[in-house]
């Protein structure tokens, strides 16, 4: 460790991106792929090698984190481990905290610094995507500081504060209410635009105008983990740009919209579908296909035998969504059987079905122990398409008939009569 005394110890600062297989200047989407790609080989559930599979880890929980790889990348692990160790005395990390960030071992923290505002945007992601995981490319317009004169404005680097604001970025107006009434109203400044510096035109930086920002447009590559769940966040550090000079950038924050399937609904970790089938299936068994959202195609049969109900559900187990985190892990898929009746059958028919199903006597009459010497036949009886919308549409015949009813006695009624009951 420098200024520890003694001769000075070579580090070891490249395993960790020896062991994921990157360069040490890989970026963290970079990182990410290739520790997703170690993973799913290594992995003890998958036969891998338990030890590797904890050491990949390891590496990725430290060079994803833009502080710990610093750290790693000066100091090498012993400075991590002696660090992470540690619960307070001389040394370890919080020498190496000082070093970095003027953070002493008492405690000190950093002041904050003041940043721009974030900005939310809602990514629309199949449900495809949070099952499998993957990736989406998003491009974003935003204010960067400009280069040329490092945010400063002007040539010379020099900052000029504004002389209408006195660099408070807020104007001051009086307005007259009255014989001896003012109102005082605030508001942003004209000339500086609230920042409190204004560049004159002859200092002004030739690349942002004296603006101090300039307009960049950037792709990102936004990983969607395997079992995200809708509203879930993901947030890009510092990628949102400035949205005022001096400021540091803002995060961007991607809220996850899980758009709707075809096919599958979601319930958490489990998958819901609906599947229809004839009723010769439901009455005798059957065999189906479909395509999960991995694209594989899962093949499921009901053996001859057992019948179907209308509504009924079936368990797949483990097809459902991955758990996050744990994408090896995975809820179940029901499905919920809808069985389609045939809209008539032939005399044939109706007798063979007469034949493999006999009707009980007393259903087959209608009777069953009932007295018969009052039965009436029905003669006339129709299909109803949409029961709620006959039952809304009759809501009010009653009421009218009733008024109808009531209009004809008023007319039978001599006008100008009245009868009153006399009580004793």
């Amino acid at each position: 460790m420098p200024g520890r005394g003694g001769p000075a110890k070579k580090v070891n600062n490249t395993r960790y991106y020896e062991l994921l297989g990157v360069s040490k200047d890989a970026t963290v989407d970079e990182i990410k792929k290739a520790h997703r790609k170690l993973a799913l080989k290594l992995h003890p559930d998958k036969g891998g090698d338990p030890d590797k599979f904890k050491e990949i880890n390891e590496a990725y929980d430290v060079l994803k984190d833009p502080k710990k790889r610093d750290i790693y990348d000066q100091y090498g692990e012993d400075a991590l481990k002696e660090g992470m160790g540690s619960g307070g005395g001389g040394g370890g990390m919080s020498d190496i905290l000082e070093q970095m960030f003027g953070m002493g071992g008492g405690g000190a923290r950093r002041q904050r610094e003041r940043k721009s505002e974030d900005v939310v945007h809602k990514l629309q992601v199949p449900l495809e995507d949070l099952y499998t995981g993957g990736t989406k490319k998003l491009s974003m317009s935003r204010q960067l500081p400009c280069d040329t004169c490092r945010g400063t404005g002007s040539k010379t680097g020099k900052r000029y504060e504004c002389q209408t604001c006195q660099g408070t970025g807020v104007q001051v107006h009086l307005r007259p209410l009255g014989p001896g009434m003012m109102q005082q109203i605030q508001s942003r400044c004209s000339n500086c635009g609230g920042n409190g510096y204004s560049t004159p035109a002859g200092d002004q930086c030739t690349n942002c105008k004296g603006k101090c920002l300039v307009s960049d447009k950037k792709t990102f590559e936004v990983h969607i983990e395997a079992g995200m769940k809708h509203g879930s966040r993901i947030v890009l550090r510092g990628e949102a740009g400035c949205s005022e000079p001096g400021l540091a950038p803002g995060d961007i924050i991607l809220v996850v919209v899980q758009k709707e399937h075809d096919v599958f609904q979601r319930a958490g970790v489990d998958l819901v579908m609906e599947k229809h089938i004839s009723l010769t299936e439901a009455l005798t068994g059957c065999t189906f296909t479909f395509k999960h959202l991995d694209g594989r195609v899962l093949r499921v049969t009901i053996p001859q035998g057992e019948v179907i109900k209308p509504g009924t559900f079936k368990c797949l187990h483990d097809e459902g969504m991955p758990f996050h985190g744990r994408p090896y892990q995975k809820g179940n898929m029901y499905v919920r059987f809808n069985v389609d009746f045939p809209d008539t059958v032939s005399d044939a028919q109706a007798v063979a079905i007469r034949a493999a199903l006999p009707i009980p006597a007393a259903a087959a009459n209608g009777t069953g122990t009932m007295d018969t010497d009052d039965t009436e036949d029905v003669h006339r009886i129709t299909n109803v398409a949409d029961i709620e919308a006959e039952l809304k549409s009759r809501v009010n015949i009653a009421k009218g008939a009733g008024e109808s009813y009531d209009s004809d006695d008023d007319d039978d009624m001599p006008r100008g009569q009245r009868v009153q009951c006399a009580q004793q």
